[in-house]
């Protein structure tokens, strides 16, 4: 392993980056917690950022936040460090996630080998002193050092980073009674499926949570393997602008003008059903991030369409699809990003007024992968009224079993949860009839359609 002889000969930039993932990344201040040396680097602000982060992690156990450096940078008496300190930090925390994975890795090897040369220049002592066991023992710890150490979550010490309100960052849900109960909205590393018959709207819910989250400022990787991306893209326009997907090529002037003020940015892929597995979705995520598109979110409308990943032939379908969410589940944990998709029910499940979890078809076993499953129900009469019920199925984060109303619309993907149905003791029917449930909606604005 080779590295410069100073830190200062990779540039001010390089150095700011490093303060950035150390001011940010638990694990790497852990891995390299033994090898931080504040005299590597050169400049005073550089220096007193480095001894705030190793004081405040040997104490709390995580990553300080700025928060508590705007006080600890309050002590500062010098009004010219201070000053440099404030500059410095900005510069960490805009700096460029580009080459980061590259940069921790050339400065845990430039401080091993710092730590090497320090081991091997106080082991002259030792050999004139023939103690050959302490020249082993210093040796022997300098390579040791920038292992490694993450060994999972620390109960113990751990205690300041599960409190923290960051601790599970959360994109939330258009649909605020499901932020409260899934823990604020869809979390990293979460796999959520959204149930329902052909043709009751679970595509339109993809399109309303992925154009939620790019209103607020996320970006999105939507993967269609059924629908075609222009019409994907279409099914977007009517979602932000509220026009029909019959009348929304009337008003192109009034979708670019929405479009240029959207807060975050929206990729649309298509590959035919059965043409991409989940390491080509990888593969294509890898291409975004190269390209300064990281997607904060991924929707894959239908993950059943995936190839599985094992080129052994499955016995049955069931194994197959298995062997797909399985996948899906992984790359969600390994990217930590919440990756949401919708899936079929079976021919009894379609009749049903509230979908419950054993009407999942294809494989039951999919509901144990995911950390968030949701059924929209919609039967014949819900399609003419614009009606429906969203039933928790699965809750990783909290209670389940619940059934809101909805108010849906197939025809811009707005979807509104009213609340809370209470269901009839004497069956798993909610309680109430079609016209109550569309006069409640329609009441809402004022009218009624009987």
């Amino acid at each position: 392993m080779t590295s410069l002889a100073k830190l200062s000969q990779y540039g001010k930039g390089f150095q700011l980056k490093v303060l950035g993932a150390l001011l940010t990344d638990k694990k790497f201040v852990l891995n390299t917690r033994d090898l931080l040396r504040s005299e590597y680097f050169d400049s005073d602000a550089h220096k007193w950022i480095v001894e705030t982060i190793v004081k405040y992690f040997d104490k709390y156990h995580t990553t300080i936040t700025m928060d508590i450096l705007k006080v600890e940078l309050q002590k500062v008496e010098n009004d010219i460090l201070q000053t440099a300190v404030k500059s410095e930090l900005r510069g960490c925390y805009e700096s460029t996630q580009e080459d980061l994975a590259y940069v921790q890795e050339e400065f845990t090897t430039f401080a091993k080998n710092q730590e090497l040369k320090t081991a091997l220049l106080n082991s002259a002592d030792l050999l004139n002193q023939g103690d050959f066991d302490g020249i082993r023992g210093l040796i022997e710890r300098a390579m040791r050092a920038g292992m490694d150490k993450s060994i999972g979550h620390d109960y113990n010490k751990d205690i300041e980073s599960r409190y923290r309100q960051d601790y599970r960052p959360v994109i939330p849900t258009p649909w605020p009674i499901l932020n409260t109960t899934i823990g604020g909205g869809w979390g990293p590393g979460d796999l959520a499926i959204m149930f329902g018959n052909p043709g009751g709207g679970k595509s339109w819910t993809m399109v309303a949570a992925a154009g939620h989250a790019v209103q607020l400022g996320y970006n999105v990787n939507f993967y269609t393997l059924e629908l075609g991306e222009d019409y994907v893209g279409k099914r977007f326009d009517c979602y932000f602008t509220g026009f029909p997907i019959e009348e929304v090529n009337k008003h192109r002037a009034d979708v670019e003008k929405i479009v240029n003020k959207l807060k975050g940015k929206l990729i649309v892929k298509e590959y035919p059903p059965k043409g991409a597995s989940v390491s080509t979705i990888k593969a294509h995520i890898q291409k975004c991030i190269d390209m300064d598109h990281k997607p904060d979110l991924v929707i894959i409308d239908y993950v059943d369409y995936l190839k599985p990943p094992s080129k052994s032939r499955f016995s049955e379908r069931k194994d197959e699809i298995d062997d797909v969410f399985i996948a899906t589940k992984g790359l969600a944990k390994e990217l930590q990003i919440p990756i949401l998709t919708p899936s079929q029910v079976n021919r009894m499940g379609a009749k049903d007024q509230v979908i419950e979890g054993d009407k999942a078809a294809g494989s039951y076993d999919k509901m144990m992968v995911a950390d968030i499953c949701l059924s929209l129900s919609r039967v014949k009469e819900d399609k003419v009224l614009g009606t429906g019920r969203i039933h928790v199925m699965k809750n990783r984060y909290g209670m389940d079993g619940m059934t809101w109303d909805a108010k849906v619309d197939t025809n811009n993907g707005h979807i509104e949860i009213l609340g809370s149905m209470m269901l009839d003791s004497s069956s798993d029917k909610p309680t109430g009839n079609y016209k109550e449930i569309a006069n409640k909606f329609f009441e809402m604005e004022n009218k009624s359609p009987f």
